[in-house]
């Protein structure tokens, strides 16, 4: 299993160890599985989630953003040899030499305080030079995918992230009943290609138009999803359909 090292500029401070079907929260507060006292840290900043055979960075909407290898991020499927930086902290994520990575590497005690050094400046400016007009035009020209409820709830499920989690634990995007479903039963995840569910774990294995979903399948507009006692719909609606199909 990968190792998660802290840094504080060049001291070494902690390492983790990272596990497959496990979750790793990082933050300031005490709560959180790597704890990192600093005032640009928000309380729940960020965590590391095992999907598949690899770990996604997610940032979870703090104050002064996630980075990895100076790179601003909402999620990011990490790499031997990746930097995370958070406030004035870093955590290096590596593998042994003996392992084989996955190819497709597939209320707060105190307000958080606003980092202002010249490495985060730098880094912000790097992000704000790169993202041209037509960048931003092509995202909002981004096709929304759907999902709706069949079975098993009510509404409709906007997928916002480039990664979406179903099953039973309470955090996943969307909590599924029934017997044995994984803690993290299926993902949603948007490529640029589409959009691709994929088993991750569990006893009970979703179905896509009735047959089994083993490993991963790009779904289509239309089709159905059943994982234990929920039954979803996915469709796809183009950006000038959001106004009229998303209220």
């Amino acid at each position: 299993m990968p190792n998660l090292t802290l840094k504080f500029k060049d001291t070494t401070l902690e390492d983790y160890q990272l596990q497959q079907g496990h979750a790793l929260t990082i933050g300031r507060q005490q709560s959180n599985d790597v704890i990192i006292e600093n005032l640009a840290v928000s309380g729940h900043h960020a965590k590391i989630d095992s999907v598949a055979d690899g770990f996604v960075l997610i940032d979870l909407q703090s104050k002064n953003g996630s980075f990895v290898n100076e790179e601003l991020i909402n999620s990011h499927w990490l790499k031997n040899g990746d930097v995370i930086s958070i406030g004035k902290h870093s955590l290096v994520f590596s593998y042994s030499e003996e392992e084989v990575m996955s190819a497709d590497g597939m209320d707060e005690v105190e307000e958080t305080m606003v980092i202002d050094t010249s490495q985060h400046r730098n880094m912000m400016k790097k992000i704000n030079s790169k993202v041209s007009p037509a960048q931003t035009k092509g995202n909002r020209n981004e096709k929304v995918g759907i999902l709706s409820y069949l079975a098993g709830g009510k509404g409709k499920i906007k997928l916002k992230g480039k990664i979406t989690k179903l099953g039973k634990h309470p955090t996943s995007n969307i909590v599924v009943k029934g017997l044995f479903i994984g803690r993290t039963s299926v993902t949603i995840s948007r490529r640029p290609d589409g959009f691709y569910l994929s088993y991750v774990g569990g006893l009970s294995k979703p179905k896509l138009n009735e047959k089994v979903v083993k490993r991963s399948a790009i779904l289509n507009n239309l089709d159905i999803i059943d994982i234990g006692t929920t039954k979803l719909q996915f469709f796809v609606i183009k950006p000038n359909q959001r106004k009229k199909k998303m209220i």
